[in-house]
């Protein structure tokens, strides 16, 4: 359909004129947001674009990439190790979510209860999120260390129970890595239970108290229903960094012993860095991308709910 030229020229003022007035209300936010837009694009945008490239080929960092097409991606069903990896980290998954949403709720429920002294154990509690994951692995490879004046075994003696390898027991190795993991961030899941706990509205519990409900029923009949928003945020963060698990098996077992606790980005540095296969690398990290944007999709429908509090 075409303008007549009157029309045409009201139709660009107009439009310029809405530019302009935008311009005018917006432009300080847009002239904060180039930067913004720049540091993304060059660090965030270009890395990934980069990297799916570097998929399709064959790059040892040093010479020339080689393009093989879909060589990296179909070797990754016949690498045994890879799938060891990932069946490592859903196993690591299980070891580590839930009992690190519930010990963040359980430390949340003690310094929501407003007893004395909840203030000093709310920055003990924290404590361990704030230190070096060097200096807790250090201490944690002290208390499991796998003879007999080992911290632990030595607890364990006075129980009856003989001294147990932990880190260099297959079987036992992984759940210690969790074990590390649990206590490094439980401080942070309690704090994000306690900012929920802190938002109840404190007349749903005095009706409760009205109604004669014991603090067990309460607790799940009003709190624990109340918190869905904050499970799912936790439930969130903690599954993507347990398929992200690198530090403690990099530290205390270098993925032994016999790849138990090799993990899949503990996998994926080996193949990117140690053996320089960075195609090979990047697939890995591209499956593990899909992994968790699909569990997150997962957890948003069952858990990403409103909740009221009328």
């Amino acid at each position: 359909m075409s303008y007549p030229p009157d029309h045409q020229r009201i139709h660009t003022l107009s439009r310029r004129e809405r530019l302009k007035k935008n311009w005018d209300k917006y432009g300080l936010v847009y002239i904060f947001l180039i930067p913004i837009l720049i540091h993304f694009a060059i660090f965030q945008l270009f890395p990934i674009l980069f990297s799916f490239v570097l998929t399709f080929t064959n790059w040892p960092v040093i010479g020339e990439p080689k393009f093989v097409g879909l060589k990296n991606w179909l070797g990754l069903f016949n690498d045994p190790l890879a799938w060891k990896a990932l069946w490592n980290t859903i196993m690591f998954s299980f070891y580590y979510i839930i009992p690190t949403m519930a010990l963040g709720l359980i430390l949340a429920l003690l310094i929501n209860s407003g007893k004395l002294g909840t203030g000093f154990f709310k920055g003990l509690f924290f404590l361990p999120v704030v230190t070096s994951f060097v200096v807790i692995s250090g201490i944690w490879s002290w208390l499991f260390k796998g003879t007999s004046d080992g911290f632990i075994n030595t607890l364990l003696n006075y129980l009856g129970i003989g001294p147990q390898l932990f880190l260099s027991d297959s079987s036992q190795a992984l759940i210690v890595l969790a074990g590390l993991s649990i206590f490094k961030v439980c401080g942070s899941t309690m704090i994000y239970y306690y900012a929920g706990l802190q938002s109840v509205p404190e007349e749903l519990y005095e009706a409760a108290r009205i109604d004669g409900a014991s603090s067990w029923k309460t607790f799940w009949k009003i709190t624990f229903p109340l918190l869905l928003p904050i499970h799912f945020y936790v439930a969130i963060i903690t599954t993507i960094g347990s398929f992200q698990i690198f530090d403690s098996a990099f530290l205390l077992t270098s993925g032994g012993p016999s790849h138990s606790t090799t993990t899949i980005v503990y996998y994926l540095y080996q193949e990117g860095f140690t053996s320089l296969r960075l195609g090979y690398a990047s697939v890995l990290a591209y499956v593990l991308f899909f992994i968790i944007f699909f569990i997150s999709l997962i957890q948003k429908k069952y858990m990403g709910k409103e909740v009221s509090y009328k």
